[in-house]
């Protein structure tokens, strides 16, 4: 089964610690393929209902989306449709979960999923939350997780980076 990457962007939204528990916002999306060097860039809209509902709708290219409706992960992306119960497929369970335990800003069960170090970091009005695996990373998990926010809570930026070399960066507007 293809690894699915777009369940890392709900992390673009939402912390535990500035309250944020919904999250209505447009974003850009840049997808490194490190082996190869390839980019690509999509943009789009996300809302979080700040429970277990996250919908990502893209408007380039149009007709992609992402969806998390409690247990079950829809995706429509490269031409290819998918509806997957996290309860039954381990590594879209970890995916599901890491979205939304970030979403809501709990960072700690994120980084423990993952098998990962949790770091906070605040410098010139931002809060950097970063979640960086010790060692060998669970299939389905990420190497490592960079959200950054400004100081009234705003997310606008995530950098997602799966074991298998597939980096996404989320600016958020």
């Amino acid at each position: 089964m293809k690894h699915i990457t777009l369940i890392l962007i709900a992390m673009l939204f939402s912390v535990k610690a500035f309250a944020q528990q919904t999250y209505d916002a447009d974003f850009n999306q840049t997808k490194l393929m490190k082996v190869s060097g390839k980019t690509t860039n999509k943009v789009g809209h996300i809302t979080f209902d700040g429970n277990s509902q996250l919908s990502m709708i893209y408007s380039e290219p149009e007709g992609e989306y992402f969806k998390i409706d409690g247990n079950l992960v829809k995706i429509n992306m490269d031409g290819k449709k998918v509806e997957l119960d996290a309860e039954n497929v381990k590594m879209v369970g970890l995916q599901r979960a890491t979205l939304l335990n970030c979403l809501s800003g709990n960072w700690e069960q994120a980084a423990i999923d993952n098998n990962a170090e949790l770091t906070v970091n605040e410098e010139k009005g931002l809060k950097t939350i970063s979640i960086v695996a010790n060692g060998k990373v669970p299939k389905g998990g990420y190497k490592s997780v960079v959200l950054t926010y400004q100081a009234d809570g705003k997310m606008i930026k995530m950098i997602l980076e799966e074991a298998i070399g597939i980096v996404n960066t989320y600016e958020i507007h």
